[in-house]
């Protein structure tokens, strides 16, 4: 197999899916590529770097959506962009761990530029704009770090919250309900708050 960079990205993928962020390292990649460490560095300059193109292949296939355009329902565009972006980030092990602190790559800043005009298009002022796509960036990625590490606690046999009905009726009613519910619906009902489609 040709050494190249979308390969040692994907051998990275399938290393982190099967020991987590916490035992991922160059070394261990280098060990699953068949190859030695310093060769990882003719591609990649640091394992920042590669991380950070192990986040943008996660979220590869979200380029294939339509390019926002002034006049589109923008809340629309960003109730399905959060969801396929936090189904990109599950579907890795440790996946917003990963995601989080990276930087736009090139190939995404034409679709945050149309987002940003598109919101521009809207009455939002620049900034405001760009407010919004980090609050809602921001909050799918903390929102899946949550998930993932409500995860980890369950599979260590961890107990879930769980509050006494006596002692705090209110939450344990609605973690109740929570519980009882899909965790798409979860998500979906938070979003609808940041989108202002939310109702009491």
């Amino acid at each position: 197999m040709r050494l190249t960079r979308e390969t040692i990205v994907q051998g990275a993928l399938e290393l982190l899916n099967e020991v987590g962020l916490d035992e991922f390292t160059t070394r261990r990649l280098a060990d699953k590529l068949g190859i030695q460490s310093p060769t990882l560095y003719w591609h990649f300059k640091s394992k920042r770097e590669l991380l950070d193109a192990m986040a943008y292949a996660m979220l590869k296939d979200l380029d294939a959506r339509p390019m926002p355009v002034p006049g589109s329902d923008w809340r629309a565009l960003w109730l399905e962009g959060a969801r396929g972006f936090r189904r990109a980030l599950l579907a890795y092990r440790d996946g917003a761990r990963v995601h989080a602190g990276t930087l736009p790559s090139v190939n995404q800043l034409p679709r945050a530029e149309a987002s940003m005009r598109l919101l521009c298009s809207e009455g939002f002022a620049p900034e405001k704009a760009l407010a919004i796509m980090l609050a809602f960036s921001r909050f799918v990625v903390g929102w899946v770090l949550e998930e993932q590490a409500a995860g980890s606690r369950a599979d260590e046999g961890q107990s879930a919250f769980n509050p006494l009905p006596e002692s705090f009726p209110f939450l344990a009613e609605a973690g109740q309900l929570i519980k009882n519910q899909s965790p798409d619906r979860t998500f979906d009902l938070a979003l609808s708050f940041l989108l202002g489609s939310g109702s009491n």
